[in-house]
């Protein structure tokens, strides 16, 4: 089968194209025929040898989500037959024409969605859902501020606090990537490239500060984020792409009643994916099939021409996701 093989581990410019041999089921599991795949930063991370996969993935396989159909069913799965369109999360491999999952990793993709149009979701939206709502329980009402809106988990975060009644402002590199969320229900848009934004938060919160903020760039942002956030805020650090380390004001953090949470999805258990997949299959497959959240789809490339794809996302040019047709 084709698959993305990344060779030498020295970028986006080492990732090709290889012939692997098919893998097979085992108990519980499904082999699926990968119709699309998402690209994502943990994607280029591993291409630079910088994010390798849990054991028992190769560190030459990327891919964290897909969409396609069910081929092979092994002993004892259930759940799902073949010829079924399935799409889900994985901690790799999901960039080639076949892949073997566990069915309790496994949705049901929505009618009204393409293979292409699921592929871009899973992991964007079960890592927006998991981190907003399981762990830091954003309600009806609340200020959620989120750190480059216009990336994929940042569009699926502001998708789903939209459809639970809370406020959004969204913080990115651009004005341009702001204006065109304007279409997107992103209410409040902060450019926030030097790093400076809590001013802006306070003031549009009215000094109160935003309830649940959800981070994806990291060191870089951090004491911002503590001088961001409302009385029993709620800080969940996702993305480290401004580095890992950064100092604290304690006293902030004790004064505010402040909660922070990191939270990594790829390295936990197959019984906590399947809780998170869960979830995603309860609160947020009824959004996507009612439209009430969506795929947000910036270019669409061949398996072929998976360097491209890579480089593209790395030129930090999308708004929204990178995803290869199989």
């Amino acid at each position: 089968m084709k698959a993305v093989w990344i060779g030498e581990f020295s970028g986006v410019d080492d990732v090709g194209v290889m012939d692997v041999d098919t893998p097979r089921p085992g108990r519980n599991e499904a082999l699926v025929r990968v119709r699309a795949a998402g690209v994502n930063r943990a994607d280029l991370l591993q291409a630079a040898g910088r994010y390798p996969p849990p054991v028992g993935y190769s560190p030459n396989m990327p891919g964290l989500e897909f969409a396609g159909e069910i081929a092979e069913l092994g002993e004892g799965a259930c759940g799902f037959a073949v010829g079924d369109r399935v799409f889900g999360i994985t901690a790799g491999h999901g960039q080639a024409e076949y892949l073997v999952s566990h069915t309790s990793l496994l949705a049901a993709i929505p009618e009204n969605l393409s293979y292409t149009e699921a592929g871009g979701i899973p992991e964007v939206y079960i890592t927006a859902h998991d981190a907003v709502f399981t762990q830091s329980e954003l309600k009806h009402g609340e200020t959620l501020l989120i750190h480059a809106v216009a990336s994929g988990v940042g569009l699926a975060a502001l998708d789903l606090a939209l459809a639970a009644g809370a406020h959004v402002i969204g913080t990115s590199r651009t004005a341009e990537k702001i204006a065109r969320l304007a279409g997107c229900g992103l209410e409040n848009g902060i450019v926030g490239a030097d790093g400076k934004f809590s001013k802006q938060v306070l003031a549009l919160t009215e000094g109160r500060g935003a309830d649940v903020i959800l981070d994806l760039v990291g060191a870089g942002y951090f004491a911002e984020n503590i001088a961001s956030l409302a009385q029993k805020g709620r800080l969940s650090v996702v993305g480290l792409t401004s580095g890992t380390k950064a100092e604290i004001d304690l006293g902030a953090v004790l004064r505010k009643r402040a909660s922070i949470r990191g939270t990594f999805l790829r390295a936990r258990s197959l019984e906590e994916k399947a809780a998170a997949t869960e979830h995603f299959i309860r609160e947020v497959v009824p959004l996507l099939d009612s439209g009430a959240a969506k795929p947000h789809i910036e270019r669409v490339f061949p398996i072929e021409d998976v360097r491209e794809a890579y480089q593209y996302l790395a030129s930090n040019e999308s708004v929204g996701k990178v995803v290869l047709e199989i």
